[in-house]
């Protein structure tokens, strides 16, 4: 590892890992030493999930040797940047005999758990972590004091996620959601990219496979993104459609000076001409301020749909604009709207 995060390095990447400190093989020098540190009924047969059993974390002593092996990671490789930390067994036959009352396991667990992340955040409190179990078993506010975001699905369908976000989005910021391109879905890379930006923007896909144009989209829209981040993340979020209600789902966010703000829209129905047909009003913006609309986040030599303009805040949330959405290449239309200086 040291070889790959000092390459990593020289290169001008940075290096992230993903781990499981929570979980052991069974055929390990750790089981072989510390059996008693399983979580396992005496009684019982083991029973494995992806050939891992799961460490008590209810153990002091265990609590010292996951919080050691994360400590060691940074240690050994200084230029480390980012952990994603997985739980993926479920745990099965819970016992343990550090606690008094086995009714407590669970929650004994969990707080367990927080005492070693309370420990790794106190010596590394800026380094980036992503908190995923199974695909999103692990999405609580409790975590939040040590993670700075989530894998809250392992579906990454595009038109599925719309949903999920949506859901997601009333209870967890959207600096909390992790949200990857990936090759799940027939819907283009516009669509699967656009999705994606309703949060923590990422692309899990073969680069080197996409097609000239994908890519110059995909480095334009990384672009894009990076001016428009700080309004997603810590802007003020504004459900304009509901996707469980409506053909198109329409989500906008704000930056908190009212001054900057992004619209998505997605086409989530194939019913027969679909799409939007009235304007959708926009919320979070100010009467008396003048909005510059344009359509952006478009595909190489797409064209956009929308007229521009310049608007009142007023006019814009009380008749609002119509963003084209329907099939093809308009599946998926992004609006940017900045106050005119």
């Amino acid at each position: 590892m040291a070889y790959l995060t000092k390459t990593a390095a020289e290169a001008g990447v940075k290096f992230g890992i993903w781990i499981e400190p929570e979980m052991v093989n069974p055929k390990s020098e750790l089981y072989e030493k510390h059996p008693d540190w399983v979580v396992k009924q005496p009684q019982r047969p083991e029973y494995y999930m992806r050939n891992q059993l799961v460490l008590d974390l209810t153990n002091p002593k265990v609590q010292d040797f996951v919080y050691n092996i994360v400590d060691d990671l940074f240690t050994k490789n200084p230029t480390l940047a980012y952990i994603k930390w997985d739980c993926n067994s479920v745990i099965f036959n819970a016992n343990s005999a550090t606690i008094a009352h086995r009714g407590n396991f669970y929650t004994d667990y969990v707080f367990g758990l927080y005492k070693v992340l309370e420990r790794i955040r106190a010596k590394y409190p800026k380094v980036p972590l992503m908190l995923c179990s199974g695909g999103g078993g692990r999405v609580d506010y409790g975590a939040l004091k040590y993670f700075t975001e989530f894998w809250d699905s392992d579906n990454t369908d595009p038109l599925e996620r719309v949903f999920i976000q949506w859901e997601y989005s009333y209870f967890y910021p959207a600096l909390t959601n992790s949200n990857h391109v990936t090759d799940w879905g027939k819907q283009p890379i516009k669509f699967r990219t656009d999705v994606a930006m309703m949060g923590k923007l990422g692309f899990d896909i073969v680069v080197a496979k996409l097609k000239p144009e994908e890519l110059t989209y995909a480095q334009g829209a990384v672009n894009l993104y990076k001016q428009y981040s700080e309004a997603i993340w810590h802007g003020d979020q504004y459900r304009l459609q509901d996707p469980w209600k409506n053909d198109v789902a329409s989500v906008m966010y704000v930056d908190p000076d009212q001054s900057k703000a992004i619209m998505f829209n997605y086409l989530v129905s194939n019913r027969y001409r679909s799409g939007t047909i009235r304007p959708i009003t926009l919320k979070g913006l100010q009467d008396d301020k003048m909005y510059t609309i344009k359509e952006v986040n478009m595909m190489p030599g797409q064209r956009s749909s929308i007229p521009g303009g310049t608007y009142s805040g007023k006019f814009l949330m009380t008749v609002g604009i119509n963003p084209a959405v329907g099939a093809g290449d308009r599946a998926s239309v992004v609006v940017s709207i900045e106050e005119k200086k």
